[in-house]
């Protein structure tokens, strides 16, 4: 399912320029390129969560933070980038994630741990919460292209 998610995220920004990329529909908008970086983001932050059961440090914030945050921190941090910029950061990042889910087992993604509002979560359900992010977000991209 993140494959497919990623597939089709990919087929939907095939093509686009660094000035499209970096398009905003609204002041208050995130460009597609923001929302490339976000997905990346939230698979490094979701990785470092569940696989090594810590919170990203400074350094990780520094460099993940505006693409997690989006807003006006990420409207100021996250410009300029052509489309393989934001490819590589995503395979990247998703290869890393791969590498770890190798090993793991289906009895760890059933695991609970303190999640939103400190109320139990498994880890099945935070990786859903990955790729369902990035599959909702592509509709604001598809939208976003059509104005462009």
């Amino acid at each position: 399912m993140m494959n497919y998610a990623r597939h089709t995220t990919l087929d939907a920004v095939k093509g686009l320029t660094a000035e499209q990329l970096d398009y905003l529909p609204t002041p208050q908008s995130n460009s597609i390129g923001m929302l490339l970086m976000h997905f990346a983001a939230v698979d490094y932050f979701y990785r470092v969560f569940t696989f090594e059961e810590r919170e990203p440090d400074e350094e990780e914030l520094e460099r993940w933070g505006p693409a997690l945050d989006l807003g006006d921190t990420g409207r100021a941090a996250i410009k300029g980038h052509d489309l393989d910029f934001y490819v590589k950061l995503l395979e990247e990042t998703r290869a890393e994630t791969l590498e770890r889910f190798k090993t793991v087992d289906d009895e760890w993604l059933h695991r609970e741990m303190p999640f939103w509002g400190k109320q139990p979560a498994n880890h099945y359900f935070m990786w859903f919460h990955v790729f369902e992010d990035e599959i909702n977000h592509r509709g604001q991209i598809r939208i976003m292209k059509k104005q462009l």
